[in-house]
């Protein structure tokens, strides 16, 4: 497989050559899995990470005939299983959490906040608010603030309604930054409006809250 018959083309291109050549589906995990692998190693840990970033695209290339055809970019799709394999892992994930409320050693204040450097206490703060988030809610934030992608991208990947992704990411805000207060007062949380699409390069079901 060259250079020039999948570097230029749409994500949507490229999985449908992959349909009868599977070998071009290696063109999308070149795209893709360093996004994937910094997002999900930032969730649970690079222990766990390799095998759920392999578990994701093993599960793309065998799911990749229901792939939309119309959506030329993969990586809300790719995004959507990765957060599907890191609920096994919840445990982890909040296990982790709570150890960096009790250290504050994670910059994790940065998505959410305009500061370059923040307190150990805001990081203990912010780590704890995410732990005790409910998990549809801590996945939709996360998807936004350390995934990179617009509402609109989030809703896809999770499968659910914009609205729904609206409000649990609202929540969550909302949330956090009654975990912030007392700890630090001048956090600014990022405003509860929705993201504009951002230019396109070229999933669980339900309604909980």
């Amino acid at each position: 497989m060259s250079t020039s018959e999948t570097g230029d083309d749409p994500d949507s291109v490229v999985i449908g050559r992959s349909l009868t050549d599977p070998e071009q589906f290696a063109a999308l995990f070149r795209r893709h899995a360093p996004a994937i692998q910094r997002y999900v190693t930032r969730r649970i840990g690079p222990h766990a990470a390799d095998d759920v970033v392999a578990e994701t695209f093993l599960t793309a290339f065998r799911q990749r005939a229901a792939f939309r055809t119309e959506t030329a970019d993969a990586l809300p799709w790719l995004y959507g299983i990765a957060t599907n394999m890191l609920r096994r892992h919840w445990r982890t994930e909040v296990q982790q959490l709570r150890l960096l409320a009790r250290t504050g050693t994670d910059p994790v204040t940065a998505p959410f906040t305009d500061q370059v450097e923040a307190s150990a206490g805001t990081n203990a703060a912010l780590a704890a608010g995410l732990a005790g988030l409910p998990g549809p809610q801590r996945d939709a934030l996360l998807l936004v603030a350390w995934g990179g992608l617009s509402y609109e991208q989030a809703a896809e990947a999770m499968g659910v309604p914009l609205g729904t992704v609206q409000s649990r990411v609202s929540r969550a805000r909302r949330r956090l930054r009654a975990a912030l207060r007392d700890d630090v007062a001048s956090v600014e949380v990022a405003p509860d409006v929705p993201r504009p699409l951002r230019p396109m390069r070229p999933a669980s079901r339900g309604e909980l809250r």
